[in-house]
């Protein structure tokens, strides 16, 4: 079959990238060429006490497997049936199936991240044993490529080196580590280009993709499992990616792909391919026996048609409501053909396929296999994951995010430019503000302005705050790093950002407005402005951590932040508002209530206002502030900046309990409310077992808190 040009350059340029005397891992004697990529294994063949990962191959076997789902109702859906199957060293596995065909939930069975209202049974052996696959030794790549947009190819392989690594390994060998991961992964010129984000014109999609892989392959684990690598490309970087996977398979790896529709150049590649359709297996076998499978099952591919559009186009039930359309809209004429196909309905198809393929030697040659590998009872595989110290995970986590930060002219420039010249609009409008009479509802109104609208103005960061979590997700799920050592980098790298902000806005309004004057007054100011805006951006990523979703975080944002605006104390007095609810408790947890009454006592204490009349003596700034503002002037203001302070430190743990929540307790309380519901349909007080031998799938987290407490 011939192939585009595109193709062929693609495939020229991996040609000419083979070692002499190695052509697709087969040696020029005809010895694989097992293991390690050649320059790999010059890297390992010493090695130290700085070892990480074993030489321990992954044989995955599945017998039986059936993965049910309860729906809302409490009703069950075997989305999985009967599926039985092995992966071996040494090749590349495709999953392949129309959409909802269960292909996704196959992989997601297999690497244990079912979701928590999915029961499964049957059998998953890893080496003849189960066991937990443990990060390193197992590495998952998901569909979509969350990166960070500003650092470039080698600075984010070289930042997942070390947060993952030994600390006691050399940099030296970290490095080689890292060329050598570049190198196998073709990334080499691209090496130093930045990732690409809104604003910056970085690397294609494939080369994405190939990033996304190399950082799970960083640790050389032995089983790797992928959604959809192919997605959303063109044939050549299709081609490209799956020619990487094939490459690391012949590395002695276990790897384990679904695809939704292959080009013909792309199914050429894999060695084996598991067909699914509606849950049932169709095929398991040797990829190029899967035409024989079909043409002895009565549905030849013809000879101009790509095989997995003639397979997935026998199994896709979608087609026959496509030409059904077609024939009802009488727009399109259908020649009289001779393809199997045509003459039957896909639903009949298809139960043929699974009738034939439950009969033929393709499903008892699985099952022997099976049996065969299950019983050899290989070596347990020593975790991979991350090893570097709580300390090396922290400062690496802080300098990547500073970094980033600094580099995304979204991230916090623009915001800065934005502070600055708002800042101005408010210097000319109070320019001068003065002491006379007038000047004293000017000073108030300033105030909450600069505390309420200009603070407001950090939900803006929103959107990086998202990216930056959605990044941390991919990471944490496949235990790069804890919990902990994400909330404490995130908080110390945006600190000198947001101390630059409020620092040159708060000069810029202060000394424009001319308030109260004093080292001291000014030095609260600044303080207050930052201490109010750090609050915010602590808000937010809160928000952020359960809200994946742009403009509903932004909405949700604003909205928390203008209930606590209205009840600061400006737009209605602290004694006229309402006591339930609105006084008590809401506006001692608005941060702009603490803010103004701060403020208010830092700028209006100590200072002397005219008064209507110039027969009429001068008003006391302590005077108004009891009178009209309603402050306590016997509380100090400092007080209220300390009680701004222990909101950040507030909203930072309850943005670390949101993390965790998400991890641990709301799985559970789904898995919980499942079983619950599952047993009230089948009549059942058994709490731990579902009906129908099912056990509850185990939660990917628990592999989390066995590999790292934090």
């Amino acid at each position: 079959m011939a192939r585009n040009p595109s193709t062929n350059k693609v495939i020229m340029e991996i040609e000419a990238n083979i070692p002499s005397g190695i052509v697709e891992g087969i040696a020029v004697d005809g010895t694989v060429v097992g293991g390690l990529s050649p320059l790999s294994e010059t890297l390992w063949r010493d090695r130290t006490s700085t070892e990480f990962v074993g030489d321990v191959s992954a044989r995955l076997t599945w017998k039986d497997l059936t993965v049910m789902v309860t729906l809302g109702s409490g009703e069950t859906q075997n989305v999985l049936e009967g599926l039985t199957g092995y992966a071996e060293p040494g090749t590349l596995t495709a999953l392949m199936g129309p959409s909802g065909s269960g292909k996704s939930t196959l992989l997601d069975a297999l690497s244990s991240r079912l979701a928590a209202n999915a029961f499964l049974s049957g059998t998953v052996l890893l080496n003849g044993r189960k066991t937990k696959l443990s990060f390193g030794t197992a590495a998952y790549v998901t569909q979509d490529d969350n990166l960070l947009g500003t650092l470039t190819v080698r600075e984010t392989i070289s930042f997942s080196a070390r947060l993952r690594l030994p600390d006691k390994m050399p940099w030296s060998e970290k490095r080689a580590l890292v060329e050598s991961t570049i190198i196998e992964m073709g990334l080499q010129d691209c090496a130093d280009t930045v990732i690409g984000n809104w604003h910056l014109r970085g690397i294609s999609g494939g080369e994405k993709r190939r990033v996304s892989i190399a950082l799970e392959i960083l640790m050389r684990p032995r089983l790797l499992f992928l959604d959809e690598p192919t997605s959303g490309l063109d044939s050549a970087s299709a081609f490209f990616v799956t020619q990487t996977l094939r490459g690391l398979s012949r590395d002695g790896r276990t790897v384990i792909a679904s695809i939704h529709q292959p080009s013909s150049e792309v199914f050429e590649l894999f060695d084996r391919l598991y067909l699914l359709s509606g849950g049932k297996t169709v095929y398991f076998g040797q990829a190029a026996e899967a035409y024989e499978f079909f043409a002895q099952a009565g549905f030849p591919c013809p000879a101009l048609r790509n095989p997995s559009d003639h397979f997935l186009r026998c199994i896709n039930s979608d087609f026959d409501k496509v030409k059904a359309t077609l024939k009802g809209s009488m727009k399109l004429r259908f020649e009289a053909s001779d393809d199997p196909i045509e003459k039957i309905t896909t639903a009949e198809a298809i139960r043929s396929l699974i009738g034939y393929y439950r009969t033929s030697q393709y499903c008892y040659a699985a099952r022997e296999k099976v049996e065969e590998i299950s019983k050899v009872k290989g070596d347990v595989l020593e975790s991979g994951g991350s090893r570097a110290s709580f300390l090396m995970q922290a400062f690496t986590l802080t300098k990547r995010s500073f970094i980033n930060m600094s580099r995304d002219f979204g991230y916090y420039w623009l915001r800065l430019v934005i502070y600055i010249v708002v800042t101005v609009c408010i210097g000319t409008i109070y320019l001068n503000v003065g002491t006379g009479y007038n000047s004293i509802l000017a000073r108030g109104s300033c105030a909450s302005f600069v505390f309420g609208f200009v603070t407001f103005m950090s939900i803006g960061g929103f959107p990086s705050f998202v990216e930056e979590m959605k990044v941390f997700q991919r990471e944490r799920l496949n235990g790069h790093y804890g919990v902990i050592a994400f909330v404490i980098s995130n908080t110390i790298s945006a600190m000198p950002f947001l101390i630059m902000i409020t620092f040159i806005s708060g000069t810029v309004c202060y000394f424009m407005v001319r308030l109260h004057p004093g080292f001291e007054h000014y030095l609260f100011f600044v303080l207050c402005l930052f201490a109010s805006v750090t609050v915010v951006e602590s808000l937010m990523m809160a928000i952020a951590s359960i809200v994946p979703n742009f403009l509903m975080g932004i909405i949700i944002g604003a909205g928390i932040q203008g209930i606590f605006m209205l009840v600061s104390g400006y737009f209605r007095l602290p004694n006229d508002i309402p006591k339930p609810v609105w006084r008590y408790p809401m506006s001692y947890i608005s941060f702009h209530f603490w803010a103004l009454q701060g403020q208010y006592q830092n700028d209006l204490k100590g200072l002397l206002f005219d008064n209507q009349s110039p027969d009429l003596p001068k008003i006391p700034g302590e005077y108004i502030l009891e009178n009209i503002f309603q402050i306590d002037v016997h509380r100090s203001k400092w007080v209220d900046l300390s009680v701004i302070f222990s909101m950040i430190v507030i909203y930072r743990v309850i943005f670390f309990t949101m993390i965790k929540i998400s991890e641990d307790v709301t799985p559970w309380i789904r898995g919980y409310i499942a079983r619950r519901r599952m047993q009230q349909k089948n009549g059942t007080q058994n709490t731990t077992v579902a009906p129908d031998g099912l056990t509850h799938s185990p939660s990917l987290r628990n592999y989390v808190a066995d590999h790292r407490s934090k």
